[in-house]
């Protein structure tokens, strides 16, 4: 490639280059360890088109620094871009002599020669590479390269090294997979069965069976794959064979006699599940996949049983995180007895204990409540659910109890009861701006627009909201649809002597230009709240009137305002 700087005159190209190259020696000179130098240097003089020269640093450098990776790739990509192939192979051939160990030189080695359409030279690399044993990725590579040129019998013998090198089962799997997805369904079963002997008794991997196991599932082997499940399951400690337990309960459960094993699964099981909750009884979770178990099973009195130990493990500190958990055990005892049972009565009192034992004074839990609720509606009993929320509010007022009771009128269409439900939450909390502006949004959709107002009206009259922008937004919005331009200008009005910042003169200007016959009431806000704002500290705000100001004037006013 020809130099980056252009020197016409040959003489000065040349002293050009000795300058550059006088610079580069004394770096090197003043610090031969530093590899960027000696790679800037060799890249120049490439960039020169002096490759011998680029060579000849790359090799004073490699004197340096022979165990430097990044020497060694540099300059066998230099090489290969320059398309001298040899030279990149004598590069790569040395690296991967000096340094065995170092992955990149094999995989650009191998990469370089398949490339260059010489698939023996790349297949005699990997076999050098192999000899060193390294990480599995590198077998696997040489394995899909064999594959690429459809050389099953050299795959298969590289399977065979390589479990030997590394035996993990994964490894195994993977060889017997091979075997089966090129049809040699016997050599795959083989390969598994070698794998369980080298294995043996002692080192048992319940992944090597649960593949083996669905391998002979796959080929209708249904008596062999239930053989394989028990052999293990007999051979194998119960704290190693989780999963397996679960593979073996699906497959009897689609092709063998579920009577048998499910009651041999159940009781393993349920005898772990008992020794991990005698060891901590406040492990809830553990208390779900116990009852989840029992439900598959369908053994009615059994399951109520357990959900009645569970729901006496009472959290020991009265503190809402530790009783959330807890908590759902009631819930998914409620369900239980109302949607599998149908015993409603049971149902009922799972709720009314539930409730009569949260300590409501110091929290509670919203969801409690309006499940109960909603299962009262289920059963036509709207006195009840209502009377539940009404002493939910009474006893623990809480914003979602709130939302939940008014939502139910809301759907009855008893607007009555909704308007005496929002005058409680608002007397609960009247800092709560959504709150403030869900009751007036009721108002309004029922057209009640005075009852709207007023609201409102109580609402920005309040001495705290916990978010007052939104508030006068919400108002001022509802008087806009109403089409109330004289309150609208008047809110606004309200709200400036609250507040100065320019989004509300903003807001103000751009109502006005959307308000009919307004004539230029809009640019006399600009300029209102150009003069006071000229004392603000505050820049961006200035600018920011400006700017919306100009754009107005270039959208309604003259050429004359907008040099203004």
């Amino acid at each position: 490639p020809p130099p980056r700087q252009k020197i016409a005159d040959p003489e000065e190209l040349q002293e050009y280059r000795l300058k550059k190259r006088r610079a580069f020696e004394d770096n090197i000179r003043k610090n031969r360890g530093n590899v960027s130098n000696w790679l800037k240097y060799s890249k120049w003089e490439e960039e020169q088109g002096e490759i011998r020269r680029a060579r000849s640093v790359y090799e004073r450098a490699l004197d340096v620094e022979h165990r430097n990776i990044t020497l060694w790739l540099k300059y066998a990509e230099m090489e290969m871009r320059c398309k001298q192939v040899n030279h990149a192979r004598n590069v790569w051939d040395r690296g991967v002599t000096l340094l065995p160990q170092a992955s990149q030189f094999w995989y650009k080695y191998t990469y370089m020669e398949e490339m260059l359409r010489n698939p023996a030279g790349a297949r005699e690399i990997f076999e050098r590479w192999m000899e060193w044993e390294p990480e599995e990725q590198a077998w696997r590579t040489y394995i899909k390269f064999e594959l690429r040129y459809k050389e099953l019998d050299r795959a298969r013998a590289i399977y065979e090294r390589f479990i030997y090198v590394h035996p993990e089962a994964k490894n195994w799997i993977k060889y017997a997979r091979f075997e089966e997805n090129h049809g040699y369904i016997n050599s795959a079963r083989f390969v598994y069965e070698r794998a369980i002997e080298f294995y043996g008794d002692d080192h048992m991997d319940e992944s090597l069976f649960i593949a083996f196991a669905k391998f002979e599932e796959n080929q209708k082997e249904h008596e062999r794959a239930k053989t394989i499940y028990k052999y293990a399951l007999d051979h194998m400690s119960k704290d190693q064979c989780l999963n397996l337990y679960n593979e073996y309960t699906r497959h009897e459960k689609k092709y063998g006699d579920r009577s048998s094993i499910d009651d041999v699964i159940t009781s393993k099981r349920k005898f772990q599940y008992e020794e991990a909750l005698e060891k901590n009884n406040l492990d809830y979770d553990t208390w779900f996949d116990y009852v989840r178990m029992l439900e598959a099973d369908g053994n009615v009195d059994l399951i109520r049983e357990t959900y009645e130990k569970a729901i006496t493990c009472i959290p020991p500190v009265k503190e809402k995180q530790h009783w959330r958990r807890y908590i759902y055990l009631w819930i998914f005892y409620a369900v239980f007895e109302e949607c599998v049972t149908k015993d409603m009565d049971r149902a009922r009192n799972v709720y009314n204990k539930c409730l009569q034992l949260i300590p409501h004074k110091l929290f509670t839990f919203a969801e409690i409540w309006l499940l109960y609720a909603k299962f009262e509606i289920r059963r036509k009993n709207l006195t009840a659910a209502r009377k539940t929320l009404g002493r939910a509010i009474g006893m623990c007022p809480k914003h979602k109890l709130f939302r939940g009771y008014i939502d139910l009128e809301i759907k009855l269409r008893e607007f009555d009861r909704c308007r005496k439900l929002y005058e409680k939450w608002v007397f609960f909390d009247p800092e709560n701006s959504k709150c403030w502006i869900q009751f007036a949004t009721l108002e309004a959709m029922l057209s009640d627009t005075q009852r709207a107002r007023a609201i409102y009206e109580l609402a920005v009259k309040q001495p705290r909201l916990d978010m007052p922008e939104y508030m006068w937004k919400a108002y001022i919005d509802f008087e806009v649809q109403e089409e109330e331009w004289p309150r609208v200008r008047a809110l606004y009005e309200r709200l400036l002597q609250r507040t100065q910042r320019v989004n509300v003169w903003l807001s103000y200007a751009r109502t006005e230009q959307n308000i009919p016959d307004s004539g230029d009431r809009a640019r006399k806000i600009y300029q209102k709240a150009y003069n006071i704002l000229r004392s603000c500290e505050e820049k961006e705000q200035r600018i920011m009137l400006l700017e919306a100001w100009k754009e107005y004037e270039e959208s309604f006013g003259t050429e004359e305002k907008v040099q203004n």
